[in-house]
């Protein structure tokens, strides 16, 4: 078995692997040694572990890590993986990013993918049939424009996502959840219309906390997948582990 851990800036991801397959996922709102030892209880049989972390850990924690398993990689810009990355800064490339990439390639090996992050951050990456990673765009995401919204002016209040949006809005609050939503929307959509012209068999695959929000609400056909970073962090594991 093995487990992937994703430590963001604010949210600290675990999933259980087997053969593959993810058994189980767990989301901690503080980081600390006993989040391993629970997750070990249930689950004796791991025995290789992949962190990728945007915050820098305490050594206590990571050299748990690296004496409780047979097999511990923290992922790097240094770290071997399984695509072509043709990021110029691959020091600056956010380990979220890289993963999510490496998890569409490896549902869609050999073909034009775009990952779209719905998240704190809106990200575009795409990787192509050569499995090479190019690069993506990176947008404020939908709670960062509604506080934008708010801090930069005197009188807009703060607002949150909203089922309901209009395209063109009678009121101050209906005006401000539509436009950033809409907007949202549209820039989503136009990325992957302007994409489609220049790239055949295009797949979409979308994840990140807004995901399920926008599901429906774009034009696109596109594949929906939450799972997405530990689907690559699991494939760069293995292909380290196996090298």
């Amino acid at each position: 078995m093995t487990l992937t851990i994703d430590i963001g800036n604010s949210r600290n991801k675990f999933a259980v692997i087997s053969r593959g397959e993810i058994i189980e996922v767990f989301n901690f709102t503080t980081l600390n040694i006993q989040n391993i030892q629970d997750i070990t209880q249930k689950y004796p049989d791991i025995k290789h572990v992949i962190l990728s972390t945007v915050r820098n850990l305490e050594g206590s924690f990571l050299t748990f890590l690296q004496s409780k398993f047979e097999y511990f990689i923290e992922l790097n810009e240094e770290t071997k993986i399984p695509i072509e990355n043709l990021y110029q800064t691959k020091n600056t490339l956010g380990k979220d990013r890289l993963a999510s990439v490496i998890g569409a390639n490896n549902i869609f090996p050999n073909t034009n993918v775009l990952v779209i992050d719905v998240g704190t951050a809106l990200t575009f990456d795409f990787i192509n049939d050569q499995n090479q990673y190019l690069g993506g765009v990176i947008s404020p995401g939908l709670e960062m424009r509604f506080k934008a919204l708010h801090h930069y002016t005197n009188r807009l209040p703060l607002l949150e996502k909203n089922n309901k949006h209009h395209l063109i809005a009678n009121n101050t609050q209906d005006a401000i959840i539509s436009g950033v939503q809409n907007g949202l929307i549209f820039e989503i959509d136009g990325y992957i219309n302007t994409l489609k012209t220049k790239f055949n068999n295009l797949k979409i695959i979308l994840t990140g906390g807004d995901a399920i929000f926008f599901d429906k609400k774009l034009k696109n056909t596109i594949f929906v997948n939450l799972n997405l970073n530990f689907i690559g962090l699991n494939r760069i594991l293995e292909y380290n582990r196996k090298a």
